[in-house]
């Protein structure tokens, strides 16, 4: 499905297609196309995001001014979204983590356990809805840790929409993201890695913007800190950073960031990551079902034009930011 600019999809629609996730058919339709491009002009140059069926529609390539900044090797390496849920109270990186792109066994495969069900592409804006797999197939491990799911493919769907050049800022992507947990699930803990970026090496020089909107140093990590990181080339030609006004919905707690430089894999990544919590008082209490919507900011430019371009979002009205 091609338009001009990519609708939103309703929580009633998001809600019924995870009802029919859940209740699977006889007869699956066909597959949804996943190759698209949008781009925008930005700094003399354009940003260009490509979307690839291989990735089930999550976001393959973004460049701009010559350089590309995702390193998208596997199914994880991606620009993209995933979730990390408790399973009966445990809760472990990846043993029950839903992910836009695909499981850890595609590898650098050329299809995806995950299913796009919906694309909308067209301009600036990118729109879809992607059935998300486990990154761990039943039986396997990570760090010790056995996968808690028994399917491949999981029944939560992930909805993006993406505008290039939003908010009247050429550098500036708009990237709102909505998880729908599905109602036949138990969680009490759910983390939402709300938006990741895996970068080249070359963007291993990382960066903390501070509250006056001056930038300082940070270490590769791993690490996770409560204000804006952005991944830079050692001579901040090409930078790439995130800042979102999301909040939890159940805590109120706001959205932190991670960095992290991987040496064997050569490759760097950041993150944006909400929390969501049942009660701790009611050990009965869980995660209600349904849609959780958080806004990011995505800054594609020169390490200075990141700066000025997630200042200038952090300072607007929050109602304004929140849409």
């Amino acid at each position: 499905m091609l338009t001009r600019r990519a609708p939103l999809l309703g929580s009633v629609l998001l809600l019924a297609l995870s009802a029919a996730a859940v209740q699977g058919s006889a007869a699956e339709p066909p597959p949804v196309p996943g190759d698209a491009v949008i781009r925008g002009p930005a700094g003399g140059s354009e940003i260009v995001i490509t979307t690839t069926s291989r990735l089930a529609g999550a976001i393959h390539s973004l460049t701009w001014n010559g350089r590309e900044f995702i390193d998208s090797h596997d199914h994880g390496r991606q620009l993209q979204s995933a979730s990390n849920l408790d399973v009966d109270g445990q809760l472990f990186d990846e043993t029950f983590n839903p992910t836009e792109a695909g499981c850890e066994r595609d590898m650098a495969g050329p299809t995806s356990t995950s299913r796009l069900l919906w694309l909308s592409a067209g301009g600036r804006d990118l729109g879809t809805v992607s059935q998300m797999a486990f990154w761990l197939r039943p039986g396997q491990s990570s760090g010790g840790n056995k996968a808690l799911n028994t399917t491949a493919l999981s029944n939560h769907l992930l909805q993006k929409e993406v505008r290039i050049g939003a908010g009247g800022l050429e550098h500036a992507i708009r990237y709102a993201v909505t998880f729908t947990l599905p109602a036949d699930e138990r969680h009490r803990r759910a983390t939402f890695e709300v938006l990741t970026g895996y970068m080249p090496p070359a963007f291993r020089t990382f960066h903390v913007l501070q509250a006056d909107d001056t930038l300082a140093d940070l270490s590769p990590g791993p690490g996770e800190q409560g204000l804006p990181v952005i991944a830079a080339t050692a001579d901040g030609g090409h930078a790439m950073g995130v800042w979102s006004p999301a909040v939890a919905q159940t805590t109120g707690r706001p959205a932190t960031y991670g960095r992290f430089w991987f040496e064997r894999q050569q490759v760097a990544k950041w993150n944006c990551v909400v929390r969501e919590a049942a009660p701790a008082n009611d050990p009965q209490a869980s995660l209600a079902a349904g849609t959780y919507r958080y806004l990011a900011w995505v800054a594609v430019g020169t390490r200075e034009q990141v700066c000025d371009t997630l200042a200038t979002l952090r300072k607007r009205p929050a109602a304004e930011m929140k849409r």
